[in-house]
Parts: structure tokens; C-alpha cells; sequence
């Protein structure tokens, strides 16, 4: 089963849900008989296309801008579509095997074609109207200017 957010944590219904068994197949010394993981061969990538595909990024700084890079090999740029507001960056877009032919039988797929999207929360206030996006050589680069933190004055007691 795919989960869409934290993956390093358990839900509390999943927590639940993993030692509670409500089949009637217990024993008579009321254990459970141990189960085999359920497997459909026909539907193995199925929960997988419920959601787009997510996108790896790095997120640094320097003295006066915050950069986001996220690589994004294979997209043309009218594919892409980047928007912020209050703080928050979303990068979407979808990537196309350009390949047309109808598959009728795969060996190895490992390679992600269909929609893709991040969305994050900026780690430091920024000017969102200070913005440039450039996609060069499969890498989307976006600089924002930081917005300037002024320092704390010190403040005599009299």
C-alpha cells in the first residue's frame, strides 16, 4: 500500500489495524494462524497511480537568496507549471516517455512517465514578487531574494 505523506510513520489506525485480526480463523487456543501477505499481481502498481509522482528537490541559501532545484530531466518548460503563495511552492508538471507505440510487452519498466508534483513549505520568508525560474539542461533552478531580517536592537534600561 503507497502512502501519500510520512512514510516513516505509523498512523494510529494503521498501528491498530496491524495487530487486530477481525477474521473468525482463529485457533482454539484463540492464536491467530499466521497469514500470508495478501498479493494481487493484476493490481501491483495500482495504488501507485491513485496520486502523482513526487519530485526530488534541494533547498539552500545563500547570504541574500533561497534557491530551490529540483531535477527535471526530459520536461519541456510549457510542461512545467511553478506558482508560490504565503510561503508555499508548488512545482507540477508531467513528463512524457514520447514514445507513442503501444507497449505489448515490458521487460523492465523503471523509468516514471505521467504527472509529477511537490509542493513545499519555504524554509525562510521570501520575496515572492522577486522571483526568477530557469530549466537548464534538465535542472529547474528557482532564486528567490530572502526578505531581510532585521536585527534586534538592544535596549536601554533606565
Amino acid at each position: 500500500m503507497a502512502r501519500k505523506q510520512n512514510d516513516d510513520l505509523l498512523i494510529e489506525d494503521e498501528l491498530a489495524a496491524a495487530f487486530l485480526n477481525d477474521d473468525d480463523s482463529m485457533a482454539a487456543d484463540n492464536t491467530t494462524a499466521p497469514q500470508e501477505p495478501a498479493t494481487d499481481d493484476a493490481n501491483w502498481g495500482d495504488a501507485e497511480d491513485d496520486f502523482p509522482g513526487q519530485l526530488a528537490v534541494d533547498v539552500y541559501e545563500t547570504e541574500e537568496r533561497l534557491i530551490v532545484k529540483a531535477r527535471t530531466a526530459g520536461v519541456n518548460k510549457e510542461d512545467l507549471d511553478v506558482s508560490i503563495s504565503d510561503g508555499i511552492l508548488t512545482i507540477s508538471g508531467t513528463l512524457s516517455s514520447g514514445d507513442d507505440t503501444d507497449a505489448t510487452n515490458w521487460h523492465i519498466q523503471e523509468c516514471y512517465w505521467g504527472e509529477f508534483s511537490r509542493t513545499l513549505a519555504l524554509p525562510v520568508p521570501v520575496k515572492e514578487d522577486e522571483v526568477a525560474a530557469v530549466l537548464k539542461d534538465g535542472v529547474l533552478t528557482i532564486t528567490f531574494a530572502k526578505v531581510k531580517q532585521e536585527q534586534a536592537k538592544k535596549i536601554t534600561i533606565q
